[in-house]
């Protein structure tokens, strides 16, 4: 398989969790990493991971635009150009509709959906001018329908998958691909909003391998494990009473009352 030598890979929210992992493994397939997160401790710590790759780190937060912008020029000037981005970052805050709070679900899209836009701003100019690029939009597959208890965190990542959705069919002409990606339920702390239970879980390096092999071959759309896509599928085109049947009942079972 091709390698990723020769590419910077901006990753954000790069600093722990999935991010941290995709980090690892873009560099360990030659990539040089160009690391954002809000937190300065957890950049120094990927560095010391990363001993002898070509790496550059800025702490930012992705809900500020203009501080975005200037946070990523810093790494393009120490790297060069973002041949793949990867907006990562994000939040999941327990946001049930009784009851319901405006700022928990207004925080979840302020992170998880705009911090995304802004993130692709701040590339995607210099990917035009190039003709050459690939964004990777980091979804879930609770994006598929609304789930209780997790309002924000569905509406935010549904929204992810139309806006990418949207800018692969603009983009492709200009020599740009786009990938959407939706994994099920990662052991990271964000995954501690639902009391899933940890044999349903994925490593987060195995994860990480999922997607970096999907970047490579520049699928449109990757969906994965199988077995909990193909569920999640089902309550999507199943009649509205039925899948909010079924649905019920998994809330029941994981306790999410």
């Amino acid at each position: 398989m091709a390698s990723f030598s020769n590419q910077v890979v901006l990753i954000t929210g790069a600093g722990s969790g999935l991010g941290r992992q995709l980090a690892l493994r873009f560099a360990r397939d030659g990539a040089a990493i160009a690391a954002l997160d809000i937190k300065f401790d957890s950049l120094t710590a990927l560095a010391a991971e990363l001993p002898g790759s070509r790496f550059a780190s800025a702490v930012g937060d992705v809900t500020e635009r203009e501080a975005l912008g200037k946070a990523v020029m810093q790494l393009r000037e120490k790297l060069g150009p973002v041949d793949i981005v990867v907006p990562n970052a994000g939040i999941g805050i327990e946001n049930p509709a009784v009851p319901f709070s405006a700022a928990d679900f207004e925080a979840q899209i302020r992170v998880n959906l705009l911090g995304v836009a802004n993130t692709v701003e701040a590339v995607l100019p210099e990917m035009l001018e190039r003709k050459r690029g690939q964004i990777v939009g980091i979804s879930s597959l609770a994006s598929y329908r609304g789930l209780p208890h997790m309002l924000g965190y569905c509406a935010s990542k549904s929204a992810v998958n139309a806006l990418m959705e949207g800018m692969r069919v603009e983009l492709k002409p200009h020599g740009i691909d786009v990938t959407i990606i939706c994994p099920g339920w990662i052991r990271t702390p964000l995954a501690g909003m639902v009391p899933v239970p940890q044999d349903q879980m994925m490593d987060p390096a195995f994860a990480a391998d999922r997607i970096v092999n999907a970047v490579r071959r520049r699928r449109a759309y990757y969906a994965f494990p199988t077995s909990m896509t193909n569920q999640v599928r089902l309550l999507k085109w199943l009649p509205s009473g039925l899948s909010d049947w079924l649905t019920r009942r998994a809330a029941r079972k994981y306790q999410i009352q």
